[in-house]
């Protein structure tokens, strides 16, 4: 998996910072996790392919996580898109983007598939061969959710050497690997887990952003490869942070920690800090393996991997 954040700041806009976005490559899809004001720009700043986006992921109805979407919709549009664009948010994005595109006169010749949520518990929102996407509900000022996306498990592993040595022929090999008995060359069945190895573990991440302390994330994300959490407030203002529906960084150290990832990257800094390494100082008195989102930096992992 390849994260690249587009931007990792709180609501009140500065020039040299932005609200949220972030961008996952992952089984040959490129997802868009929220489009904060002025994203468009930022994606063409950092040369990703707008094409190649096809799933857009709003958390929420709060203009710094999804400002930014009716100016993207238009310049897909622009653009020449006619593939479909499929936009996964809370109850009302349909209204609220469709009414923006019908005031400004502006129609697509793709089709706008739109999946309003509104459960509390987790739920499978996408799911193909490559890759699944579940909500993450979370406790903020208006209804919103995280995202937990994770690879699927490949092919298992053939031992070559063992199917050979049977004489299993090698045009049953790719069924072998996805899962099914071989047969030997006296007509022997020979098990599976004789001929193959287990998969790859598969990678995982999960975004939770915006919300207040919310012990419960832990069981939902438990192992996950790479966890970002965000962390608006430091402990000092603590009380601010349960008051607006959001977290400080020792608390999204508590999640890491209680959910055993495999790493922490805080983000969604108030901009009323100038010193972020204070965020990530706080959050390793919890957890020992912490990072801090800047606008435009990228991570890379792999199942397993920091």
């Amino acid at each position: 998996m390849k994260l690249r954040v587009i931007g990792c700041y709180a609501a009140t806009p500065r020039y040299q910072t932005h609200p949220s976005a972030q961008v996952l490559e992952t089984g040959g899809h490129l997802l868009l996790i929220d489009c904060g004001e002025g994203t468009q720009m930022e994606l063409r700043r950092y040369r990703i392919r707008l094409a190649r986006i096809d799933h857009i992921f709003i958390s929420h109805l709060h203009g710094d996580h999804f400002f930014g979407l009716p100016g993207l919709i238009a310049t897909f549009q622009l653009l020449g898109r006619e593939r479909p664009l499929h936009i996964y948010g809370p109850k009302g994005i349909r209204e609220a983007i469709s009414l923006l595109l019908r005031v400004g006169e502006t129609r697509t010749r793709f089709a706008l598939e739109f999946r309003e949520l509104t459960s509390t518990q987790p739920e499978t929102i996408l799911a193909n061969e490559k890759l699944e996407v579940s909500t993450l509900p979370l406790n903020h000022r208006i209804y919103a959710n995280g995202f937990l996306i994770q690879r699927k498990p490949g092919m298992r592993k053939l031992r070559a050497g063992v199917a050979e040595s049977l004489g299993v022929d090698k045009a049953y090999y790719r069924k072998i690997k996805q899962g099914a008995d071989g047969v030997a060359a006296d007509g022997r069945t020979i098990p599976n887990h004789r001929l193959t190895e287990p998969p790859p573990p598969a990678a995982s991440y999960a975004y939770c952003s915006d919300t207040a302390y919310k012990p419960e994330l832990a069981a939902w994300i438990r192992g996950v490869d790479t966890l970002y959490h965000e962390s608006t407030f430091l402990e000092t203002e603590a009380r601010l942070a349960a008051e607006t529906g959001h977290s400080t960084a020792l608390q999204a150290a508590r999640i890491a920690r209680d959910a055993g990832v495999g790493r922490l990257i805080l983000g969604h800094y108030s901009t009323r800090y100038r010193d972020l390494e204070a965020f990530r100082q706080e959050a390793l008195g919890q957890f020992p393996n912490v990072e801090l989102a800047e606008d435009g930096k990228a991570f890379e992992w792999s199942a397993g991997q920091d």
